[in-house]
Protein backbone atom coordinates (compact mmCIF):
# COMPACT_ATOMS: atom_id res chain seq x y z
CA UNK A 1 0.00 0.00 0.00
CA UNK A 2 1.21 3.54 -0.74
CA UNK A 3 1.93 5.71 1.61
CA UNK A 4 0.06 8.61 0.33
CA UNK A 5 -2.87 5.85 0.47
CA UNK A 6 -2.19 5.12 4.31
CA UNK A 7 -2.07 9.16 5.23
CA UNK A 8 -5.36 9.12 3.93
CA UNK A 9 -7.03 5.78 5.41
CA UNK A 10 -5.65 6.92 9.25
CA UNK A 11 -6.23 10.48 8.79
CA UNK A 12 -9.87 9.28 8.29
CA UNK A 13 -10.21 6.59 10.44
CA UNK A 14 -7.94 7.40 13.54
CA UNK A 15 -8.17 11.28 14.13
CA UNK A 16 -11.93 11.11 15.95
CA UNK A 17 -13.10 10.01 19.29
CA UNK A 18 -16.20 8.49 18.04
CA UNK A 19 -15.26 4.90 18.29
CA UNK A 20 -16.80 3.01 21.14
CA UNK A 21 -16.28 0.21 21.51
CA UNK A 22 -18.21 -2.18 24.41
CA UNK A 23 -16.82 -5.31 25.01
CA UNK A 24 -18.78 -8.37 27.59
CA UNK A 25 -17.72 -11.71 28.76
CA UNK A 26 -20.33 -14.17 29.83
CA UNK A 27 -20.17 -17.78 30.83
CA UNK A 28 -22.95 -21.04 31.33
CA UNK A 29 -23.37 -23.40 33.97
CA UNK A 30 -21.48 -25.59 31.73
CA UNK A 31 -18.38 -23.46 31.22
CA UNK A 32 -19.04 -21.91 27.98
CA UNK A 33 -17.26 -18.79 27.38
CA UNK A 34 -18.59 -16.02 25.28
CA UNK A 35 -16.66 -12.99 24.38
CA UNK A 36 -19.08 -10.46 22.53
CA UNK A 37 -18.69 -7.03 21.29
CA UNK A 38 -19.77 -3.58 19.69
CA UNK A 39 -18.00 -1.59 17.31
CA UNK A 40 -19.09 2.09 16.42
CA UNK A 41 -17.25 4.44 14.29
CA UNK A 42 -19.34 7.24 13.10
CA UNK A 43 -17.57 9.12 10.82
CA UNK A 44 -17.62 7.08 7.65
CA UNK A 45 -17.80 3.09 6.73
CA UNK A 46 -14.44 0.73 8.26
CA UNK A 47 -15.29 -0.97 5.21
CA UNK A 48 -14.97 -4.34 7.38
CA UNK A 49 -14.69 -7.57 6.05
CA UNK A 50 -14.76 -11.20 6.89
CA UNK A 51 -11.40 -12.73 6.79
CA UNK A 52 -10.89 -16.53 7.37
CA UNK A 53 -6.87 -16.72 7.53
CA UNK A 54 -5.57 -20.24 7.40
CA UNK A 55 -2.74 -22.16 9.19
CA UNK A 56 0.95 -21.83 7.42
CA UNK A 57 0.32 -18.68 6.32
CA UNK A 58 3.40 -15.90 6.10
CA UNK A 59 2.38 -12.46 7.14
CA UNK A 60 4.68 -9.52 7.39
CA UNK A 61 3.97 -6.41 9.61
CA UNK A 62 4.53 -3.11 7.63
CA UNK A 63 6.10 -0.33 9.52
CA UNK A 64 5.28 3.52 9.61
CA UNK A 65 7.75 4.29 7.14
CA UNK A 66 6.79 1.13 4.66
CA UNK A 67 9.52 -0.61 6.01
CA UNK A 68 9.19 -4.85 7.03
CA UNK A 69 8.80 -5.58 10.30
CA UNK A 70 8.26 -8.71 12.27
CA UNK A 71 7.28 -11.68 9.93
CA UNK A 72 5.68 -15.31 11.04
CA UNK A 73 3.92 -18.00 9.68
CA UNK A 74 0.74 -18.95 11.46
CA UNK A 75 0.28 -21.90 13.51
CA UNK A 76 -2.74 -21.97 13.64
CA UNK A 77 -6.04 -20.67 11.09
CA UNK A 78 -9.14 -18.21 12.39
CA UNK A 79 -11.78 -16.10 11.52
CA UNK A 80 -12.26 -12.41 11.92
CA UNK A 81 -13.59 -9.29 11.47
CA UNK A 82 -10.96 -6.59 9.78
CA UNK A 83 -11.59 -2.61 10.27
CA UNK A 84 -10.32 -0.36 7.58
CA UNK A 85 -7.63 -2.44 6.00
CA UNK A 86 -7.93 -6.40 5.40
CA UNK A 87 -4.86 -6.79 7.29
CA UNK A 88 -6.26 -5.42 10.69
CA UNK A 89 -8.35 -7.35 12.61
CA UNK A 90 -10.49 -5.58 15.16
CA UNK A 91 -11.57 -9.02 16.56
CA UNK A 92 -11.17 -12.85 16.19
CA UNK A 93 -11.03 -16.22 17.38
CA UNK A 94 -9.04 -19.30 16.21
CA UNK A 95 -9.13 -22.77 15.64
CA UNK A 96 -7.98 -23.15 19.12
CA UNK A 97 -10.39 -21.24 21.03
CA UNK A 98 -8.28 -18.09 21.66
CA UNK A 99 -9.89 -15.05 21.04
CA UNK A 100 -8.89 -11.50 21.09
CA UNK A 101 -9.77 -7.52 20.05
CA UNK A 102 -8.89 -4.34 19.76
CA UNK A 103 -10.81 -1.40 21.89
CA UNK A 104 -9.71 2.16 21.07
CA UNK A 105 -7.69 4.10 23.71
CA UNK A 106 -6.99 7.47 22.81
CA UNK A 107 -5.04 9.47 25.14
CA UNK A 108 -3.94 6.74 27.11
CA UNK A 109 -2.08 4.00 24.75
CA UNK A 110 1.12 5.31 24.44
CA UNK A 111 3.47 2.61 22.46
CA UNK A 112 7.63 2.19 22.84
CA UNK A 113 9.22 5.25 20.42
CA UNK A 114 9.58 3.30 16.81
CA UNK A 115 13.39 3.02 15.82
CA UNK A 116 13.56 2.28 11.69
CA UNK A 117 17.23 0.84 12.26
CA UNK A 118 15.60 -1.80 14.53
CA UNK A 119 12.72 -3.60 12.79
CA UNK A 120 12.99 -7.24 13.07
CA UNK A 121 11.29 -7.75 16.23
CA UNK A 122 8.54 -4.66 15.86
CA UNK A 123 4.79 -5.34 15.26
CA UNK A 124 2.16 -2.29 14.62
CA UNK A 125 -0.78 -2.36 17.20
CA UNK A 126 -3.42 -2.67 14.09
CA UNK A 127 -1.21 -6.56 13.34
CA UNK A 128 -1.42 -7.18 17.19
CA UNK A 129 -4.44 -9.25 16.83
CA UNK A 130 -3.47 -10.93 14.19
CA UNK A 131 -0.14 -12.40 15.24
CA UNK A 132 -2.21 -13.60 18.35
CA UNK A 133 -4.44 -15.34 16.55
CA UNK A 134 -2.66 -17.01 14.35
CA UNK A 135 0.21 -18.03 17.04
CA UNK A 136 -1.18 -18.84 20.23
CA UNK A 137 -3.77 -21.29 21.80
CA UNK A 138 -3.85 -19.90 25.55
CA UNK A 139 -3.87 -16.35 27.11
CA UNK A 140 -0.68 -17.48 29.24
CA UNK A 141 1.43 -18.31 25.55
CA UNK A 142 0.27 -14.60 24.61
CA UNK A 143 1.81 -13.72 28.05
CA UNK A 144 4.98 -15.23 27.75
CA UNK A 145 5.29 -14.04 24.33
CA UNK A 146 4.97 -10.32 24.76
CA UNK A 147 8.97 -9.79 25.30
CA UNK A 148 9.81 -11.27 22.01
CA UNK A 149 7.92 -8.15 20.22
CA UNK A 150 8.22 -4.49 20.12
CA UNK A 151 4.68 -3.31 19.01
CA UNK A 152 4.86 0.29 17.47
CA UNK A 153 2.49 2.83 16.08
CA UNK A 154 1.34 1.92 12.36
CA UNK A 155 1.04 5.39 11.28
CA UNK A 156 2.95 9.26 11.85
CA UNK A 157 0.98 11.86 10.72
CA UNK A 158 2.59 15.16 9.04
CA UNK A 159 3.46 16.73 12.10
CA UNK A 160 4.99 13.25 12.98
CA UNK A 161 2.61 12.69 15.93
CA UNK A 162 1.68 8.54 16.19
CA UNK A 163 -1.87 7.65 15.34
CA UNK A 164 -3.77 6.85 18.42
CA UNK A 165 -3.40 3.41 19.49
CA UNK A 166 -5.49 0.53 21.53
CA UNK A 167 -5.57 -1.71 24.37
CA UNK A 168 -6.44 -5.33 23.91
CA UNK A 169 -9.18 -7.87 24.96
CA UNK A 170 -7.65 -11.65 25.09
CA UNK A 171 -9.35 -14.91 26.35
CA UNK A 172 -8.85 -17.97 26.47
CA UNK A 173 -11.89 -21.51 25.95
CA UNK A 174 -10.49 -21.94 29.51
CA UNK A 175 -11.90 -19.05 30.41
CA UNK A 176 -8.74 -17.39 31.14
CA UNK A 177 -9.02 -13.13 30.08
CA UNK A 178 -7.15 -10.13 29.91
CA UNK A 179 -6.94 -6.60 28.92
CA UNK A 180 -3.23 -6.06 28.09
CA UNK A 181 -2.49 -1.84 27.99
CA UNK A 182 0.31 -0.36 26.70
CA UNK A 183 0.98 3.27 28.23
CA UNK A 184 4.28 5.53 29.16
CA UNK A 185 6.04 4.97 26.40
CA UNK A 186 5.96 1.20 25.97
CA UNK A 187 5.02 -0.43 28.88
CA UNK A 188 3.33 -3.40 29.09
CA UNK A 189 0.05 -3.46 31.81
CA UNK A 190 -1.75 -6.64 32.24
CA UNK A 191 -4.76 -7.30 34.39
CA UNK A 192 -7.02 -10.00 34.47
CA UNK A 193 -10.67 -8.53 32.99
CA UNK A 194 -12.21 -9.46 36.49
CA UNK A 195 -15.19 -6.77 35.83
CA UNK A 196 -15.61 -9.10 32.28
CA UNK A 197 -16.13 -6.06 30.85
CA UNK A 198 -13.56 -3.56 28.37
CA UNK A 199 -14.79 -0.40 26.88
CA UNK A 200 -12.30 2.83 25.98
CA UNK A 201 -10.57 5.25 27.97
CA UNK A 202 -9.04 5.70 30.94
CA UNK A 203 -7.03 2.65 31.78
CA UNK A 204 -8.95 -0.53 33.16
CA UNK A 205 -7.75 -0.20 36.85
CA UNK A 206 -9.57 3.60 36.49
CA UNK A 207 -12.63 1.68 35.23
CA UNK A 208 -12.52 -0.98 37.78
CA UNK A 209 -12.67 2.26 40.86
CA UNK A 210 -15.07 3.92 39.30
CA UNK A 211 -17.40 1.01 40.06
CA UNK A 212 -17.04 2.10 43.45
CA UNK A 213 -19.29 5.08 42.69
CA UNK A 214 -22.37 2.60 41.52
CA UNK A 215 -22.55 0.40 44.49
CA UNK A 216 -25.60 1.06 45.34
CA UNK A 217 -27.51 0.48 42.19
CA UNK A 218 -29.13 -2.76 41.99
CA UNK A 219 -31.59 -4.87 39.84
CA UNK A 220 -35.21 -4.69 40.30
CA UNK A 221 -37.40 -2.09 42.32
CA UNK A 222 -37.11 0.09 45.49
CA UNK A 223 -39.66 -0.63 48.20
CA UNK A 224 -41.92 1.88 49.19
CA UNK A 225 -40.98 3.90 51.72
CA UNK A 226 -42.07 7.45 53.69
CA UNK A 227 -40.98 10.47 52.79
CA UNK A 228 -42.15 12.80 55.62
CA UNK A 229 -46.04 12.72 55.35
CA UNK A 230 -45.41 11.78 51.58
CA UNK A 231 -46.27 8.30 50.65
CA UNK A 232 -43.57 6.95 48.17
CA UNK A 233 -43.43 4.56 45.52
CA UNK A 234 -41.85 2.66 42.38
CA UNK A 235 -43.44 3.81 39.34
CA UNK A 236 -42.33 0.61 37.79
CA UNK A 237 -39.43 -1.64 36.95
CA UNK A 238 -35.80 -0.69 37.38
CA UNK A 239 -36.07 2.35 40.62
CA UNK A 240 -33.48 0.28 42.01
CA UNK A 241 -30.55 0.98 39.75
CA UNK A 242 -31.91 5.25 38.79
CA UNK A 243 -28.88 6.69 38.53
CA UNK A 244 -27.06 3.43 35.63
CA UNK A 245 -25.43 6.05 33.53
CA UNK A 246 -26.93 5.94 30.20
CA UNK A 247 -24.60 8.24 27.89
CA UNK A 248 -22.06 6.64 25.67
CA UNK A 249 -18.85 7.99 27.08
CA UNK A 250 -16.56 4.91 27.50
CA UNK A 251 -17.02 4.97 31.85
CA UNK A 252 -20.78 5.09 31.50
CA UNK A 253 -20.89 2.32 28.90
CA UNK A 254 -18.47 0.56 31.26
CA UNK A 255 -20.41 1.41 34.40
CA UNK A 256 -23.93 0.03 32.15
CA UNK A 257 -22.53 -3.25 30.65
CA UNK A 258 -20.69 -4.18 34.08
CA UNK A 259 -24.31 -3.83 35.36
CA UNK A 260 -26.18 -6.16 32.97
CA UNK A 261 -23.65 -8.46 32.91
CA UNK A 262 -23.27 -8.75 37.04
CA UNK A 263 -27.51 -8.77 36.93
CA UNK A 264 -28.55 -11.31 34.15
CA UNK A 265 -29.15 -14.88 35.03
CA UNK A 266 -26.42 -17.63 34.27
CA UNK A 267 -27.43 -19.12 31.01
CA UNK A 268 -27.51 -22.75 30.84
CA UNK A 269 -26.40 -23.35 27.44
CA UNK A 270 -24.41 -21.50 24.70
CA UNK A 271 -27.02 -20.58 22.54
CA UNK A 272 -28.89 -18.90 25.63
CA UNK A 273 -25.62 -17.16 26.17
CA UNK A 274 -25.05 -15.91 22.70
CA UNK A 275 -28.32 -15.00 22.63
CA UNK A 276 -28.02 -13.18 25.81
CA UNK A 277 -24.98 -11.23 24.63
CA UNK A 278 -26.76 -9.68 21.55
CA UNK A 279 -29.85 -8.93 24.07
CA UNK A 280 -27.10 -7.29 26.34
CA UNK A 281 -25.45 -5.22 23.71
CA UNK A 282 -28.53 -3.85 22.06
CA UNK A 283 -28.46 -1.36 24.71
CA UNK A 284 -24.95 -0.17 23.28
CA UNK A 285 -25.99 0.95 19.69
CA UNK A 286 -25.33 4.25 19.09
CA UNK A 287 -28.16 6.18 16.95
CA UNK A 288 -25.94 7.83 14.06
CA UNK A 289 -25.57 11.30 14.62
CA UNK A 290 -25.79 11.37 18.46
CA UNK A 291 -22.10 12.17 18.73
CA UNK A 292 -21.81 15.08 16.25
CA UNK A 293 -22.34 18.68 17.55
CA UNK A 294 -22.23 20.31 13.78
CA UNK A 295 -25.67 18.18 12.03
CA UNK A 296 -24.00 19.53 8.97
CA UNK A 297 -21.48 16.66 8.93
CA UNK A 298 -23.66 13.58 9.69
CA UNK A 299 -22.43 10.77 7.57
CA UNK A 300 -24.97 8.47 5.14
CA UNK A 301 -24.68 5.73 7.94
CA UNK A 302 -27.53 3.44 9.30
CA UNK A 303 -25.67 4.01 12.70
CA UNK A 304 -22.67 4.39 14.47
CA UNK A 305 -22.63 0.69 15.53
CA UNK A 306 -21.54 -0.75 12.62
CA UNK A 307 -21.60 -4.30 13.84
CA UNK A 308 -21.76 -6.36 16.94
CA UNK A 309 -19.88 -9.37 17.31
CA UNK A 310 -20.14 -12.53 19.88
CA UNK A 311 -17.83 -15.87 19.89
CA UNK A 312 -19.04 -19.22 21.41
CA UNK A 313 -15.43 -20.30 22.29
CA UNK A 314 -16.21 -23.29 23.48
CA UNK A 315 -17.84 -24.29 20.40
CA UNK A 316 -15.62 -22.36 17.66
CA UNK A 317 -18.36 -20.15 16.53
CA UNK A 318 -18.13 -16.56 15.60
CA UNK A 319 -21.81 -14.56 15.19
CA UNK A 320 -22.00 -10.73 13.67
CA UNK A 321 -24.87 -8.59 12.53
CA UNK A 322 -24.35 -5.11 11.06
CA UNK A 323 -25.61 -2.03 10.85
CA UNK A 324 -27.09 -2.22 7.30
CA UNK A 325 -28.71 -5.99 8.00
CA UNK A 326 -29.83 -6.86 11.74
CA UNK A 327 -29.93 -10.68 10.70
CA UNK A 328 -27.84 -12.41 12.59
CA UNK A 329 -24.82 -14.61 10.61
CA UNK A 330 -22.69 -17.43 11.59
CA UNK A 331 -19.53 -19.04 11.41
CA UNK A 332 -18.74 -22.03 12.19
CA UNK A 333 -14.63 -22.38 12.18
CA UNK A 334 -15.10 -26.22 12.55
CA UNK A 335 -16.21 -26.48 8.78
CA UNK A 336 -13.40 -24.39 7.54
CA UNK A 337 -10.48 -25.03 5.40
CA UNK A 338 -7.71 -23.81 7.87
CA UNK A 339 -5.22 -25.90 4.70
CA UNK A 340 -5.93 -23.54 2.22
CA UNK A 341 -3.01 -21.49 0.54
CA UNK A 342 -4.75 -18.09 0.82
CA UNK A 343 -7.05 -16.14 3.14
CA UNK A 344 -10.74 -15.66 2.12
CA UNK A 345 -12.30 -12.10 2.47
CA UNK A 346 -15.62 -11.33 1.79
CA UNK A 347 -18.31 -8.54 2.83
CA UNK A 348 -20.20 -8.67 6.13
CA UNK A 349 -23.34 -7.93 4.48
CA UNK A 350 -24.78 -6.76 1.28
CA UNK A 351 -25.06 -3.29 2.30
CA UNK A 352 -29.04 -3.30 2.47
CA UNK A 353 -31.39 -3.55 5.17
CA UNK A 354 -33.21 -7.13 5.11
CA UNK A 355 -36.65 -8.46 6.89
CA UNK A 356 -38.97 -11.21 6.46
CA UNK A 357 -41.90 -10.29 5.68
CA UNK A 358 -44.71 -12.08 7.82
CA UNK A 359 -47.85 -10.82 6.43
CA UNK A 360 -50.79 -13.02 5.96
CA UNK A 361 -51.98 -13.31 2.76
Amino acid sequence: MKKTLLALLFASCFNYSANACTGITLSTTDNDHIQARTIEWGHNDLNSKLIISPRNHTFTSTMPDQKSGLSWTSKYGFAGISVSDDRFIAEGINEQGLSAGLFYFKNYGSLAKYDPNKTDNNITDMDFVRWMLSQFKTVAEVEAALNKIKIVTVYFDAQGNPSPTAHWRVSDKQGNSIVIEIMDHGKINIHKNTAKVLTNAPDYNWQVTNLNNYINLHPGSSPAQKINDVDAFSFGVGSSFVGLPGDISPPSRFVRAAFYVNSAPKPQTSQQAVSQAFHILNNFDIPIGSEFTDKTHIPDLPSATQWTSVIDQNNGLLFYKTMHDSTIKRVDLNTLNFDAKQEVKQKLDNGKFHYQDVTVK
